[in-house]
């Protein structure tokens, strides 16, 4: 069956060109550290469980807003690293040089959002004008209608599925099944473009969507099958080579 939806993910697909977000961050932490010297013992599995503690109390707790853009999300997450950081004994930082430095890792990591988002956004318009529609699935903290609006392209999706909103998360199929839904199509006619094997393509696929990895840095190295994506990517502009 001839596409006509595309299912996006968000975070790691449209934002960092496939890297998981603990690596982007750690490069902001990395190229603050020039000034801030204390942030070079950010590294290893001090750093996981940094940024581990980050993700789960920006989950449990009701930090974000929904008017949070990404810039105000990361700074967010970054003083909840921080802390958490401090607290441990890895970083010694005064409070005035915590903020300077929470500061510039918000915005090291923001830029590089904002690069991505600008590329995804030329790719999404030409999706879109060769009649492609587009539905967000999303494992988010319920600010993504504002994540968006910053980055120039809310107008391409005017159906998302956010798991703080839906009260499901991946890699539960139930949030894809969600997407498809909104696009009121059969699975088949859609396509599910994400850059996590196990949370994007597994569960896609087991709906009977079409699937395309796009294949990057992950959380953890493993090898995957990848007979079973449809297509695999490894820098988003290829996707208009499959999409025609």
């Amino acid at each position: 069956m001839t596409p006509t939806t595309l299912l996006f993910d968000y975070g790691g697909t449209l934002d960092s060109g496939a890297r998981h977000w603990n690596f982007v961050l750690l490069d902001g932490y990395r190229h603050t550290a020039e000034r801030f010297p204390a942030l070079r013992a950010v590294d290893g599995e001090v750093w996981r469980a940094a940024y581990v503690h980050g993700e789960r109390t920006l989950a449990r707790q009701p930090i974000v807003t929904p008017d949070d853009d990404f810039r105000t999300l990361l700074h967010k997450k970054i003083a909840v690293e921080l802390a958490f950081l401090r607290e441990g004994g890895t970083v010694t930082l005064s409070d005035a040089d915590c903020a300077t430095a929470t500061d510039a890792i918000a915005d090291y990591c923001d830029h590089a959002a904002r690069r991505h988002a600008d590329e995804a956004r030329h790719i999404l318009q030409t999706l879109r004008d060769r009649g492609y529609r587009f539905v967000l699935v999303t494992n988010f903290y319920g600010n993504i209608h504002a994540v968006l609006r910053a980055y120039g392209l809310a107008d391409f999706f005017p159906h998302i599925v956010e798991s703080a909103v839906v009260g499901v998360r991946k890699p539960d199929p139930a949030i894809w099944q969600l997407g498809i839904d909104a696009a009121a199509v059969p699975a088949a006619s859609c396509v599910a473009i994400g850059d996590s094997f196990s949370k994007d393509i597994v569960p896609a696929h087991s709906l009977g969507a079409q699937t395309i990895w796009f294949k990057g840095e992950e959380w953890e190295q493993k090898d995957y099958d990848e007979t079973l994506p449809t297509h695999v990517i490894t820098a988003l502009p290829q996707l208009l080579d499959h999409l025609l």
